[in-house]
């Protein structure tokens, strides 16, 4: 049995669980309201303050999505109570951050400015010109607003120059070297 699927879902205080035909979910917590429709073949339980995964069969397929549903429930209970967080870092010359009202605005050596609007429910904040701190409560979104404000300026092998998360390592190459003939 899957061993990520088969482990129980605390429901802090404060949050409530819902669970509707068709397998929807909805999750209401401090930090606002997530809903999600599951596989329809899953079975979900709600006890007490405990939340249950639990598969119909033993197929290769209900084995995949048995560990993939726990954990997009446990994310959901995670956001709405604590939220989740990307750090991204800017590195190079002339490399800056900075908020426009809502939009995020980058300068990154381009011949104009770029602007970014945050998703819904994702905020975004500008602590230093180098430093951009993407917060939500929908891991999925955080994630994927993080991807795409990096895709803009991918970091660079050679100088390092380009956006990258905190804990990203950018392996660095050498330079050409001058040839002799």
């Amino acid at each position: 049995m899957s061993r990520i699927g088969r482990s129980p879902i605390a429901l802090p205080s404060g949050v409530d669980f819902k669970i509707e035909a068709g397998n929807a979910v909805t999750v209401k917590g401090p930090r606002g309201t997530l809903s999600r429709t599951l596989h329809k073949d899953m079975i979900i339980e709600q006890d007490g303050n405990v939340i249950y995964v639990k598969r119909p069969s033993e197929e290769k397929a209900h084995k995949s999505l048995h560990g993939l549903t726990r954990t997009l429930v446990n994310n959901m209970v995670v956001g709405v109570t604590e939220g989740f967080k990307k750090e991204l870092d800017i590195n190079g010359v002339g490399y800056r951050a900075a908020m426009q009202g809502k939009k995020l605005g980058l300068t990154l050596g381009f011949s104009h400015p770029v602007e970014v609007e945050p998703p819904q429910g994702i905020t975004v904040e500008v602590p230093a010109p180098n430093k951009i701190i993407i917060s939500g409560s929908d891991k999925q979104a955080v994630g994927e607003f993080a991807a795409n404000i990096r895709k803009i300026r991918p970091p660079e092998p050679y100088k390092g120059k380009g956006i990258k998360y905190a804990e990203e390592h950018i392996r660095r190459k050498e330079g050409k070297t001058g040839a002799k003939k």
